[in-house]
């Protein structure tokens, strides 16, 4: 049952950061009248379908993201051109089907030749049959349906390149604000769950215990007070309690403790770090905590934006510099392994590590790397100072270029992850 929470728990920390980023693109889509035909989470093939209203909602196998389809990004995938022959369905003196397929079998249509047709400015449509030409309105929500699928027109005011500058701008960032907004609210959450240390504590406690290291065997549990190491009392002490139990790797050790007011002495061989080669137990200490207060609350939720903010542009720094190996990349594998230990460590723990994930989702999406929502905005940016849009191909293939580079770091990443999953590495 405990593993059932912790990967259900897995699954909803990466469903909502992603979740949030998308409707936040979704939202002020729509808000900007832009007919979004699909709002996914994940990528590859479809697990489920739904479709409401204009947008169909999916759910897809590979859970690396998720992404909000506007028409007028990308090509029209179905298109009717002069001298073929189709169906059409009225419904009110207007277009409202169009049949590109199997005509013998629609009823209560009009089968014709296209002579003419526009579905994006004029929304009209030409048909000749039996040498007689008839033009129709054409409804500016009607659907084309081709090989069981269908697909809703879209007129020019509702695709996506039609709209402002500002107005596709704030669809775009939306998104990474979103998840900005998100990080904030799950950083105030988990003050309020988590409290803040003392002013003058009294005592140190175990904050944390890692399966698989001498702690966890020696069953120490998570809030017992550490009361000394081979007899020397810690007291407040986190660096004395370190440096005592680095010095003795393999070296059996007394560690006491206090749990609900009575001792417990046991004895612990320190394990030694595959790095520096000090002895480690597999514990983190903890200040005594009290309940924050919701002006205090707000504060401290800030402060922890722009610490997180730093570390995360100083790993960046480390990326650009070549100052790391591969080992230090994570993809989706190593982050699902991670959150999953982090939900064992209870509710607090993975709340604020969600709002880490989602902080770092919001700042990376507004680099400016091809693909992503930073590069975007940039070629919005140059539309705006020239006065006219880059050519659409040539954006779409820097776009095409930086989303294949970033799925081959991912592949990457990701068979180094399963790597190390192989050889029982954390």
């Amino acid at each position: 049952m405990e593993m059932i929470q912790i990967v259900f728990m897995t699954v909803l920390v990466f469903f909502a950061i992603v979740t949030i980023h998308e409707w936040g693109h979704f939202y002020f889509a729509k808000r900007a009248g832009i007919l979004v035909r699909e709002f996914a989470i994940g990528f590859g093939p479809k697990l489920i379908s739904i479709k409401r209203g204009e947008t169909r909602y999916t759910l897809r196998l590979v859970p690396a993201g998720g992404f909000v389809r506007m028409a007028g990004e990308d090509p029209e995938l179905v298109e009717i051109q002069p001298g073929q022959t189709i169906a059409v369905r009225l419904n009110d003196n207007r277009v409202t089907r169009l049949y590109l397929d199997r005509l013998e079998e629609r009823s209560n249509v009009i089968r014709g030749e296209v002579e003419t047709i526009d579905l994006e400015d004029r929304l009209k449509i030409t048909l000749s049959a039996d040498g007689v030409s008839e033009t129709y309105d054409v409804h500016p929500q009607a659907l084309m349906i081709a090989k069981g699928k269908e697909t809703q027109i879209a007129p020019k005011d509702r695709q996506f390149g039609s709209k402002t500058v500002g107005q596709r701008a704030l669809a775009i960032v939306a998104g990474p604000v979103m998840n900005f907004v998100l990080a904030y609210v799950l950083f105030f959450l988990y003050f309020q769950m988590a409290g803040v240390p003392m002013e003058n504590p009294d005592k140190l406690l175990i904050g944390n215990v890692s399966e698989g290291m001498p702690a966890s065997e020696a069953n120490i549990k998570v809030g017992d007070v550490i009361d000394s190491v081979n007899g020397v009392k810690i007291g407040t002490d986190f660096d004395k309690m370190i440096s005592l139990i680095g010095k003795s790797p393999n070296k059996p050790i007394e560690f006491k403790v206090i749990r609900d007011g009575a001792p417990i002495t046991m004895t612990i061989t320190p394990q030694p770090d595959k790095e520096s080669g000090e002895g480690k137990l597999g514990i983190s200490a903890a200040y005594p905590t009290r309940a924050a207060g919701i002006g205090e609350t707000f504060s401290l939720s800030g402060i922890a934006m722009k610490n997180m903010t730093v570390s995360i542009f100083e790993g960046f720094k480390k990326l650009i510099l070549g100052d790391f190996k591969l080992d230090d990349l994570g993809g989706p594998v190593r982050t699902a392994q991670v959150t999953s230990e982090i939900a064992k460590q209870g509710i607090a723990k993975l709340t604020s590590w969600a709002a880490l994930l989602s902080l770092y989702l919001g700042i990376f999406n507004l680099l400016p790397i091809p693909a992503l929502d930073g590069s975007r905005l940039i070629f919005l940016g140059v539309e705006a100072l020239r006065g006219r849009p880059v050519d659409p191909n040539r954006e779409s293939m820097v776009h095409f270029i930086g989303f294949a580079m970033l799925m081959l770091l991912m592949l990457a990443v990701t068979y180094n992850d399963i790597l190390r999953l192989v050889r029982g590495e954390q």
